[in-house]
Parts: C-alpha cells; structure tokens; sequence
C-alpha cells in the first residue's frame, strides 16, 4: 500500500488553513487546496500494515488503503470508484468528518497518522472537476415507491442507495431547502453550501424527487404518505436540544445555539432574517456553553459576526495534549483538540458548570455566575470556586436528546426509547410494519460519516422488506 518505505521517508501534512486575520472577515471555507505531489507524498505514507484499522475506525469501512496507493500512483480515477463504493458523499466526510480513521491508523500508533481526510477530501474534488461524477439512475425500475422523511446526510444516502436499486423515491423536509444539518446547522466557513447542491443536481438527475416545506407529521400528515408509499423512511435526526435548567434560564439572550447557526446560514445564503428575530453576536459579550463540534461552530461565527468576547465554557476538564492511556489505540482518542476557531481567539474555560444567570431590569442577561467542578462523573462543586462572566448572549450548545416531538409518533404507534430516539429493530423497522428509522433519530446525536453508513444500511433494509413484498423480485 502506498510506497513501501514512504512512512519511514515522508512527513505528514495537512490542507493549510487560510490566515487567521483574512478569514475571520468572511464565511468562505477555512482551508485551502492542496498540490497533486503533496498529495501522492502523502498517498506513499500509507503503510502495508497487514490489518488496516483505518477500517475499523470508519462507520463506513472505507477501503482507504487502495485509494491512498491509487493516489500515491496517479490512479485518480480508479480512487473515485473505491471511495464511492463505500460512501455516497466523500465530499461532506471529507471536509467536516473528525476522522475516527486516523484515530485507529496503524502508522499512528508512534508517528503521526496518514493524512486520510486530506486525501479522501482531494479525490473527490478531483472527481467532480474532472467530470467524472454523473448521474447513474438504475436501468429497471421495481414499481415500488419510498418517502424518506429528513434530507440529512442519513436521508440522503438511504435515498440515493434506494433509487439505485430501482425504486421510485420522495424526499420530504420541512425547511425550505434541502440538506438538513448539512445545510443550516454547519457554517459556511466549515460546510461551503455549493457542495451540497452540486451533489443534490445529480440525485434529482438520478430521479429522486424532493419536496420542501413539508413537515411530515405536522402540515404532511403521515397516514396520507402511508396510503401513497410501499415504505417509510424516517430520518429527521435528533433535533431536541439539551436545555440547561437553573435560575435565571428565562432570560433574554440565552438561545440554543442551533437558533444562532440557523440564522447566519440563512444569511448566508441571502434570506432576510426579521431583526425581531434575529440572533447575532456583533459587539457583545458571548458565553458558549459546551466545547464540542456545535460549539466550536457557534466560536467561529462569533468571531465573523465580531463579537466584543468570547468565553466558551466546557464542564469536562481539560483534556491532555496527547492521547489519554485511558482510551489507547486504536480507540478514538481522548486528547485536546484545537479546531479552526480556537486558533480565531476566545477563551476556553475548562472543569467549569453555570449555576445561575442574572439580568437587568429590562429582562435582559447581563452576566453568568459559574463554579469550578470536579472530574466526571459527580462533577463535585470546588469551594470557593466561583466566579463570574459578562454576558450579553449566551449559546446553549449542550447536544441534543433525541427526536424532536412530532404527532406522528402518537398518531401511529411508532415508540421511543429512554433516550428519546425512534424505536427500531435490527431491521430497522419500527414497531409500524413498514416504517424504518435511520441516522440520528434512530441512534441520537452523532456524526455525520455514521449518518451515511446508517442511512446506507437503513435503505438495505428497506429494499429487502420491498422485495419480499414483491416476492422476492
């Protein structure tokens, strides 16, 4: 795989990320491309390691050992066809995928991981440039019909997958464009948004149809799609987010940060956002609660919209700066992370949880009283720890607690689990005969590489159910 001695010749690089001062002026993507030589020395790293646990390490179970040597080799085209015989958007992975192959990577064990993200993400640019990204709509149709519910990554994939395997399939999604969280929870900076709608022109070309503005269970009443479709698809991922319950929680400038992210990628793309309504962090004082992905989104877009500070407060402590013995590889590893926006300014604050917020007599939040706690999992209050932040906004970017509250559920008998997620089988049926859950809003809130492989496993399930109403065929 790759150059036999190149991990022992080559060192690891990355795609550069744009100057800090250039980029935090804009919503355009934090990094740049990277030379085809560059690309090929990173390819050689690639080791013949015996047991790839790169493969292991994917939710999907890339084959990216013989893409990495196709690269190293100039094969490119021969790349595309293996990364998409695995993942149907190499494209969003590759550009928003924390990568969990690199966690487990062989080479990784005592010298920095190969570059995989960078190559996958290169392959696939490559690809669509070079026009070799089509439309591949299946030769025989089955006569059966599918509605996925959610056009997340999830959605999308089982859509894709189940029209390849000649059936007729409508996508439905209640926002006014598709892409789901792809589409308004991602910053632009992070997720460029004509990504998305060079793939979505080739899945409308394939014959999948998409409707907008159709909230299944609300304005689209889910007996109706029954009566109209062989089998349902539910995929609206887990959208319920976590609240934060203490003093002082009623007052204003404390949002989700899902409302925040959704706001500015409407801006984004042009729409006008009432100013009654409008969230924006420009000259104040943001605290953000929670230093995970959503976070780290929400840091980075305070600092376009120029924020006056931002403290981002995470109640785990800090974690090492390299890999904890607690999660040894090939696990994912516990470590500090710096993305992008970290390196753009704010202050992290670790080991810390809120207790109250207080306001002014206009109802308004004006500050966060906080206390420095103890490691996981009783979080012990330190004596004499308190302290206190300004705050104009604060962001709640908590996680999330499962599937959004939805009639349907009630109307039809389709159950949640304890933790709030669509019950399924290992079919992926739900207790519903012919209604499946896939992504999320089956397993909760996750990644997006895993909301690929689920919405592809999902939608082999739904076509084996469909067969075997067709008997067999």
């Amino acid at each position: 795989m790759g150059k036999a001695t190149g991990f022992l010749e080559y060192e690891r690089t990355t795609a550069p990320r744009r100057p800090v001062a250039e980029r935090v002026r804009d919503f355009f993507p934090v990094y740049q491309s990277v030379p085809e030589e560059e690309l090929r020395i990173q390819g050689a790293r690639c080791m013949d390691c015996g047991v790839p646990f790169c493969h292991w390490g994917c939710p999907l179970g890339n084959l990216i050992p013989d893409w990495n040597d196709m690269v190293y080799r100039g094969r490119w085209r021969d790349s595309i066809r293996a990364l998409h015989s695995t993942n149907n958007f190499p494209e969003f992975t590759g550009t928003v995928c924390p990568a969990p192959c690199e966690a487990s990577c062989v080479l990784g064990i005592n010298e920095p991981a190969v570059s995989i993200k960078t190559i996958e993400n290169a392959i696939v640019e490559r690809a669509f440039h070079e026009g070799w990204i089509r439309p591949e709509p299946p030769e025989i149709r089955s006569g059966r019909r599918v509605a996925v519910i959610g056009s997340g990554p999830a959605g999308l994939a089982a859509a894709q997958q189940l029209n390849r395997a000649g059936h007729a399939v409508v996508v439905f999604e209640k926002a006014d464009r598709i892409g789901g969280l792809l589409r308004y929870g991602i910053p632009d900076f992070k997720l460029e948004k004509g990504i998305i709608d060079r793939r979505l022109e080739q899945l409308r070309e394939e014959g999948i149809r998409f409707e907008t503005g159709a909230h299944v269970g609300v304005d689209v009443p889910l007996q109706g799609l029954r009566r109209k479709f062989d089998a349902l698809l539910l995929a609206g991922g887990a959208e319920r987010p976590r609240d934060l319950t203490v003093p002082g929680r009623e007052l204003g400038g404390i949002h989700f940060a899902m409302d925040f992210l959704v706001r500015q990628n409407r801006r984004s793309a042009g729409a006008r956002i009432d100013p009654g309504d409008d969230i924006q962090a420009t000259g104040k004082r943001v605290v953000i609660l929670g230093g995970g992905d959503t976070g780290a989104d929400c840091l980075g877009t305070c600092h376009r919209q120029r924020a006056l500070s931002v403290h981002q407060i995470e109640i785990l402590p800090e974690p090492p700066a390299e890999r904890s013995p607690e999660t040894p590889w090939p696990l994912w590893p516990l470590m500090l992370r710096t993305e992008s926006s970290h390196e753009e300014g704010g202050v992290r604050v670790w080991g810390a949880a809120t207790t109250r917020f207080s306001g002014d007599s206009r109802g308004k939040v004006t500050h966060l009283h906080a206390v420095r706690v103890g490691a996981p999992p009783r979080f012990e209050p330190v004596a004499g720890s308190d302290f206190t932040l300004e705050a104009d906004l604060v962001l709640l970017a908590l996680g999330f607690t499962g599937a959004a509250p939805n009639p349907m559920f009630e109307e039809t008998g389709i159950g949640l689990d304890g933790r709030g997620n669509v019950a399924a089988n290992e079919a992926c049926m739900t207790a519903v005969p012919g209604i499946f859950a896939a992504g999320d809003m089956q397993y909760g809130q996750s990644l997006v590489v895993r909301a690929i492989a689920e919405g592809r496993r999902t939608a082999h399930a739904v076509d084996r159910y469909l067969r075997q109403l067709s008997g067999g065929r």
